[in-house]
């Protein structure tokens, strides 16, 4: 048993609110547990340099974490003055996970970024985050199906993300900050709902595991990304994905 009492094969209870922020053309605030993140979605008429002229548009991420989204609180990085590591690392996942379910062709000249902000941190942000990350990107899809910005709907797939590891010998999936912080492997898969691998972020925290090990764990994985995409599909028009009709929309 662990310590919220969840069984090894268990996640923590996720909840899903959108339009959580007005002013975005997309927003959700998703909850995994303890962990809390807003995600937002922006339209944006333009495209970075290397895309100019080329007929297609850009996603790109920013992640950030309020100061007391941790137990102690951590300065903000504007206030330093540089974006750490681990930021740089986390937003640029953001970034590539989404594109890699969208036709960016159908976007036009255009960027959406996405801002997933960490109010509550307790393992797990940046699973959560790609995940919440998907549900505000359909809404502003959707937001610009219905405005004539776009023509037909650019995702191709569902996306969704989850942390497995081992704990005391124990392979578990979704695993909290107390949990990550003694995992013997920590492992963070990203999905599409056709059952496709995007990432794989694995690593061992002392003794090397085993191909067995490894193997347990993406089954546990493929089941909780199965569970979150079911999720996604309460709150996703279903019409959005796979270049279905969407100007009638």
């Amino acid at each position: 048993m662990r310590p919220d009492g969840r069984k090894a094969i268990e996640m923590r209870r996720v909840v899903i609110q959108r339009n959580f922020i007005e002013n975005a053309e997309g927003s959700v605030l998703i909850s995994i547990g303890n962990t809390r993140v807003v995600c937002t979605a922006t339209i944006e008429e333009k495209v970075p340099p290397f895309l100019k002229d080329q007929k297609r548009g850009w996603i790109t991420a920013e992640y950030a974490m309020l100061p007391r989204a941790t137990q102690t609180r951590t300065i903000r990085e504007s206030t330093v003055g540089r974006i750490s590591g681990r930021t740089h690392e986390i937003q640029r996942l953001i970034g590539r996970a989404l594109r890699s379910v969208v036709d960016l062709s159908c976007i036009g000249e255009r960027t959406i970024w996405i801002d997933c902000d960490v109010l509550q941190a307790d393992g797990g942000t940046r699973t959560a985050s790609i995940t919440g990350a998907f549900i505000c990107l359909s809404d502003a899809v959707r937001f610009g199906l219905r405005n004539g910005i776009f023509e037909k709907s650019p995702l191709r797939d569902y996306l969704a993300a989850v942390s497995v590891g081992v704990v005391g010998g124990v392979p578990m999936i979704d695993l909290s900050y107390a949990e990550d912080s003694q995992a013997e492997v920590d492992m963070n898969v990203v999905m599409t709902g056709g059952g496709n691998f995007v990432e794989i972020q694995g690593t061992a925290e002392g003794a090397p595991f085993s191909r067995e090990t490894l193997d347990v764990l993406i089954q546990l994985a493929r089941e909780g990304v199965d569970a979150l995409i079911a999720l996604q599909k309460q709150h996703v028009d279903e019409s959005l994905v796979g270049f279905s009709k969407s100007l009638s929309m």
